[in-house]
């Protein structure tokens, strides 16, 4: 099993920037595809963007296309996301995942990732 911890989490005014980590342990974490998601208050869990185990393939939410970055460096069991040009529907407790992902399809799917992190908040205060 893998252990996911995120971190870089806050407040912050829009349009300003935060750079969100997970730091993985139990496993290595470059055998698994990952990806992050967020929850708002009373909304579903929602994919945010993915990134393949080599980090050659990666894919963004239409929300956040443009904006926001996934990348991994997996000599430090860690996923980032940098996230710019921040707005109020931002605001969400961000999750880390790691899993499988058998078909393109599949990597903004919830179930298809087996481990998660505790989440951190982003508040983003306009």
């Amino acid at each position: 099993q893998v252990q996911l911890v995120e971190s870089g989490g806050g407040l912050v005014q829009a349009g300003g920037s935060l750079r969100l980590s997970c730091v993985a342990s139990g496993r290595t974490l470059s055998i698994y595809d990952v990806a992050w998601f967020r929850q708002a208050p009373g909304k579903e869990r929602e994919f945010v963007a993915a990134s393949s185990r080599s980090g050659s393939s990666t894919g963004d939410a239409d929300s956040v296309k443009g904006r926001f970055t996934i990348s991994r460096d997996n000599a430090k069991n860690s996923v980032y996301l940098q996230m710019n040009s921040l707005n109020d529907m931002d605001t969400a407790v961000y999750y880390c995942a790691a899993g499988f992902v058998l078909a393109p399809a599949m990597r903004t799917t919830r179930s298809t990732y087996a481990y998660w992190g505790q989440g951190t908040q982003v508040t983003v205060s306009s």
